[in-house]
């Protein structure tokens, strides 16, 4: 699969994201995300609003979906989005209803693993269950809770490598990423790459980062383009 960069709009108004979206757009992105803080604030709003400004751009909706699966979906798709997300931790009847939403609609599937006891089986799981894609996720209260005890702040790519093998579709690594490890990730073969916070915007204030984004997501989509093919299912 050819690597992409996906652009979390984790901000709470619907001019700001546009105008971060179109920036980024300018500067390679291939996809977008209706971070979960727009869908909050903005709700269907939001993702009808990228829907019409850029009416060829895949759009992720971050719903975290953890019931009322069909209807979730539903209204998403019909707002123009292309993926939604969701969680592995909801009931397996949640996971089957977005499922069949996707195929009835012709929108994508992420499933999300984010505190699960297994991430490793909770991926597979999530494969079987249909989803199109496994975003492999730690959470950001989970992180900075570990780190206020005095743990280690854990990270996806403790587990990439693993998740990455023992599923066959594509993964997405997601949650306190340095942008290094972001823009490696394809190299663990993981070729959906998400930029959010702490590069795009701030991850206390959900606000847009101060300084010349562009050039550097300019930088960075050359750099996870230049991959090349990534294989898929190793």
């Amino acid at each position: 699969m050819r690597p992409i960069v996906q652009i979390s709009l984790d901000l709470t108004n619907i001019d700001e994201a546009l105008e971060t979206a179109a920036m980024a757009l300018r500067a390679g992105v291939d996809w977008l995300e209706a971070g979960t803080p727009l869908i909050l604030a903005e709700g269907l709003h939001g993702v009808r609003a990228l829907r019409n400004a850029f009416p060829n751009t895949p759009i992720v909706a971050d719903l975290k979906t953890m019931d009322g699966g069909y209807l979730e979906a539903e209204m998403m798709a019909k707002a123009g989005a292309t993926h939604v997300v969701v969680m592995s931790q909801a009931h397996e009847e949640t996971i089957h209803c977005v499922v069949k939403a996707g195929a009835d609609y012709g929108i994508k599937v992420m499933g999300d693993n984010l505190a699960a006891p297994d991430m490793v089986a909770a991926a597979k799981w999530l494969e079987d269950l249909g989803c199109d894609f496994v975003i492999h996720h730690i959470g950001y209260d989970e992180r900075r809770g570990i780190v206020a005890k005095g743990g280690r702040q854990p990270s996806p790519m403790d587990q990439l490598r693993e998740v990455v093998q023992a599923v066959s579709i594509p993964v997405q690594a997601v949650g306190g990423l340095t942008l290094e490890q972001a823009v490696a990730t394809p190299s663990y073969g993981a070729p959906l790459v998400v930029l959010g916070a702490p590069l795009t915007v701030d991850a206390d204030a959900f606000k847009t980062a101060d300084g010349d984004l562009e050039s550097s997501l300019r930088l960075i989509c050359e750099k996870v383009h230049g991959y090349g093919d990534v294989p898929v299912g190793q």
